[in-house]
């Protein structure tokens, strides 16, 4: 690849095209409608690091601290580092047993409308076919591009195609293997598998060894020749791309994309963590995480069937679907999506664990997806005793919902109301419903209740919108449907 005619491509097309590189034009960005109707969306979290499946994705770089776990595992397990080192693992990362029509297949099953595989991993691997360096899945390892043939697949299944850059990470991220006998040691140049392994910062340090023009236009072109080359509808973005040193070229690449996007007549949107982008730019993301109110912006959380990791290890430990489902409505109640992280195996098999939570969640949908898919909020987004802990890496207790815990979400003439937890004895009181209420003084015409024929007997008092049921049971979350006049 010449990259000097690339870069001057992408100013080219920035120079020509409706999105230019500042944050005033930034802001005219709009989140596209397909993306607030779908609400439910995959990461795949897949790559080298799959080959050890010890700890974490964070493998190649904890490997290289000396007092990690994962130093002593490596070692133990594979012997020094200077004999076989993260780069040892491209040869064994083999994706035999990967089928992207099979997986298309399973997350449609799933309920999910758009895919967000990993393109590249802080370890630097490339999961595509690329010109920037030999250090990708179709010249190493399972030489096939995978993200190609995830696009096809699910694109056949009318599966959002998307992909996230984690990149920026790289810079530091090899950066512990030079300090003892490694197979990473200088020099170290630009193409290089372990290139740059500079010193690393602290984690909220935005300004400790800020990144090099040579690495910064390495990773402005990498993303865009994802871009080009598989036209993901979302772009989602790790953490540190906030950092200052990033700015000019995120405001590039962003102009760059929302560009290609018109020319390619699609509505695209990127995810963002923490400040990177001039609020309204771009879609906010909550890692891990949940806001504890209403937003009345656009955002997402993403987070992981696991608790203890994003890519698949022995030891995961795994969410309850019915603890992810209740999180789903939640999140759509107060205005966002929830982006849900699964690990193949290296050999590109999804594990039994996984595999169950998705299918759980697809029949959930199948009978309450009404209630999610399309709608929109409501003037409260629930009420009842459970307060939700704002903010990122909050997801690793479980809530304790209860019978008053109730979310909404509306949709041309029905608002629905979904239980978190149906109560033994059939009884729902919901209190924002209640005669002369100042959240809803209009009319009721019809309840029923999704996935079941039992008519509904219910009465609004000047306590609550009771609702009584015999019949009805259900571990999982239940939905009301309502039709206002």
């Amino acid at each position: 690849m010449d990259r000097t005619a690339y870069l001057q491509q992408i100013q080219q097309t920035i120079e020509n095209g409706t999105f230019k590189n500042n944050w005033e034009s930034l802001s005219q960005f709009e989140v596209p409608q397909w993306y607030k109707q779908a609400k439910f969306g995959i990461f795949i979290h897949w790559g080298v690091y799959s080959v050890p499946a010890f700890e974490s994705e964070w493998y190649s770089r904890n490997m290289y601290m000396e007092e990690s776990p994962c130093f002593d595992h490596h070692i133990k397990t594979y012997g020094k580092h200077s004999e076989f080192g993260y780069k040892d693992f491209i040869p064994m990362f083999k994706a035999e047993k990967f089928d992207a029509s099979e997986w298309a297949e399973l997350f449609q099953q799933s309920g999910a409308k758009y895919i967000m595989p990993v393109a590249e991993h802080h370890d630097g691997f490339q999961m595509y076919k690329s010109e920037i360096s030999k250090f990708n899945a179709y010249d190493m390892g399972p030489q096939r591009d995978l993200l190609g043939e995830m696009k096809q697949a699910f694109e056949e299944r009318d599966l959002v195609m998307c992909a996230s850059s984690h990149r920026a990470e790289h810079w530091f991220f090899m950066s512990h293997g030079k300090k003892f006998e490694s197979d990473i040691h200088e020099p170290l140049k630009l193409g290089d598998f372990y290139w740059p392994a500079q010193p690393e910062p602290d984690h909220y340090d935005l300004f400790g060894s800020p990144p090099n023009a040579e690495f910064l236009e390495d990773w402005l072109i990498r993303t865009c020749e994802i871009i080009d080359q598989y036209q993901p509808k979302v772009l989602y973005f790790d953490w540190w791309i906030q950092s200052a040193a990033f700015k000019p070229y995120l405001k590039t690449l962003t102009a760059y994309y929302y560009n290609k996007g018109i020319e390619w007549g699609a509505e695209v949107a990127i995810n963002y963590k923490h400040d990177a982008y001039m609020f309204g730019a771009a879609v906010p993301d909550v890692e891990r995480g949940q806001f504890a109110d209403l937003k009345p912006y656009y955002w997402q959380t993403d987070t992981a069937v696991a608790k203890n990791s994003w890519c698949y290890t022995e030891n995961n430990e795994y969410k309850t679907s019915v603890e992810i489902i209740r999180d789903l409505v939640d999140i759509v109640s107060k205005n966002g999506n929830l982006l849900l992280n699964i690990g193949p195996k290296a050999d590109g098999s999804i594990p039994q664990e996984d595999r169950q939570i998705l299918l759980d969640i697809g029949n959930w949908l199948n009978v309450n997806g009404e209630a999610i898919y399309g709608t929109t909020f409501w003037r409260i987004a629930g009420e009842g005793p459970t307060q939700i802990v704002e903010g990122q890496f909050k997801d690793g207790e479980t809530k304790s919902y209860t019978s008053e815990d109730i979310r909404f979400t509306v949709k041309g003439s029905n608002l629905y109301a979904t239980v978190m937890v149906y109560p033994e004895d059939g009884c729902v009181k919901i209190q924002s419903l209640k005669k002369d209420s100042h959240h809803f003084t209009g009319l009721i015409e019809k309840i029923s209740i999704l996935g079941f024929d039992e008519e509904v007997s219910w009465e609004r008092t000047e306590e609550a919108l009771v609702l009584q049921t015999t019949t009805v049971s259900s571990a999982v979350p239940v939905v009301f449907k309502m039709q206002l006049d």
